[in-house]
């Protein structure tokens, strides 16, 4: 059956036990290039502890079959393994109705669900959405592609030199003509934490929906639908310890019973005639086909695994990692902080860029050290084009990184200015 996640005891003090939390990731185990990995990607993807992938292999090992309407033993423990998923994730975001739960792919399927499942055929010619400038391209380009087949107006809420949203436009931008709002909590270029909440407050005066794209933040903070005050909600596994090829759309009951299914197939059908079908009830009307049955079972155990060591622990120990790393590189001749160095609103991520030094080159470097950071525009184009860099390097924390990790990276910069020095 499913293994349970076990989180030592030593999470449980004061702060996170770093070195005991690493042994549970047998990643660690390994070595590059004669160093031992050090990485700075989390907001690519997240490692994954033994625990989870012992619930992964688990599932296939003994529970292995299809979910729903199968009458063997094998496919009873199946749909319950993936129900309890879906009842566990409902909890973790502050005991929401779990038919308000819908399994995707990710975040990116998540964010289309709702474009084109509602948005496409609720929406007319001249009706508005609104996104900000910083959004990651899963969400922008789903709607650019709702916007150019019905005629609709995407608006941006700009930033700020110090990477905030200028919520001041908000007086200009929030119309009647405002139908969906759609905004990232976090930016995984410069960490900012957006102020959601308030957002959704002024955007729902005017009547409008409210998503937020929880990717880089769900995993780092604990997330109550209710402190939002949104309409849906769009996360991934991955990025939170779990498997890949497994998202979360949260969205409420009477907003999912506005929408057309996204996809058609088996599984979402109540019953189907020659020419005519009825669906299931939600959330299972939106999930059509086989979907990934063992890895949102082990997704059950990475959120029993990050809820055992405490979000806040998790939160407080990003931020104290980012402070530390601020300190270490601004002691870097020609090193600039995207989004400025000063602001507090935001998690355990930094992008930057350095004078005389492309951020592939950089990259480069620190992988033959063992260190992996991200280099490029980050799927976020505009927010490059704003801060007028083409591309910038990112570090980002997690749960099993620490102040070795930062010293690392930074000897590691050293080396590569000195390297690529004119």
């Amino acid at each position: 059956m499913v293994q349970k996640a076990e989180v030592k005891d030593s999470h449980m003090g004061g702060s996170l036990d770093i070195a005991q939390i690493r042994k549970e990731f047998p990643i660690f185990d390994r070595s590059f290039h004669g160093h031992r990995l050090v990485y700075l990607d989390n907001s690519a993807t997240s490692q994954k502890p033994m625990c989870v992938l012992d619930a992964l292999t688990g599932f296939y090992k003994t529970s292995n079959a299809n979910v729903h309407r199968g009458i063997s033993t094998l496919s009873r423990e199946a749909t319950e393994a993936y129900e309890e998923t879906r009842r566990r994730v409902a909890g973790f975001l502050g005991n929401v109705p779990s038919k308000s739960i819908v399994f995707t792919r990710g975040t990116t399927e998540s964010i289309n669900l709702i474009a084109w499942a509602w948005a496409r055929r609720r929406l007319k010619a001249g009706d508005e959405i609104l996104l900000t400038e910083m959004e990651h391209h899963s969400n922008l380009i789903p709607w650019m592609l709702i916007a150019r087949e019905s005629n609709l107006v995407l608006r941006h809420i700009p930033v700020t030199d110090d990477g905030r949203l200028q919520l001041e436009a908000l007086d200009d931008l929030l119309t009647e003509k405002t139908k969906i709002v759609s905004v990232t909590r976090q930016s995984n270029v410069t960490g900012t934490m957006n102020p959601v909440a308030e957002i959704a407050r002024r955007a729902k005066a005017f009547g409008a929906k409210v998503l937020i794209d929880g990717a880089q933040s769900v995993p780092h903070e604990s997330t109550r639908i209710e402190d939002f005050q949104c309409d849906a909600l769009a996360f991934s596994a991955h990025k939170m310890l779990g498997p890949t090829g497994v998202g979360v759309l949260y969205a409420d009951p009477a907003f999912l019973e506005e929408m057309e299914p996204y996809q058609g197939g088996g599984e979402m059908i109540q019953e189907v005639t020659r020419d005519h079908a009825t669906w299931r009830a939600i959330p299972w009307k939106f999930e059509a086909g086989t979907p990934n049955i063992a890895g949102v079972v082990a997704f059950k155990t990475a959120l029993d695994f990050l809820e055992a060591a405490g979000l806040e622990k998790i939160a407080a120990h990003e931020n104290r990692l980012r402070r530390y790393a601020l300190d270490r590189l601004l002691a870097i001749e020609g090193l600039r902080i995207l989004g400025g160095d000063t602001h507090e609103d935001r998690g355990g991520v930094l992008s930057f860029v350095l004078e005389n030094l492309h951020p592939h080159d950089l990259a480069t470097v620190l992988n033959e050290r063992g260190i992996v950071i991200r280099a490029g525009h980050h799927c976020a184009q505009p927010l490059m084009r704003r801060f007028n860099v083409a591309a910038a390097a990112r570090i980002s924390f997690y749960i099993y990184n620490d102040t070795d990790d930062v010293d690392a990276l930074a000897e590691g910069i050293d080396e590569a200015v000195r390297y690529f020095a004119p």
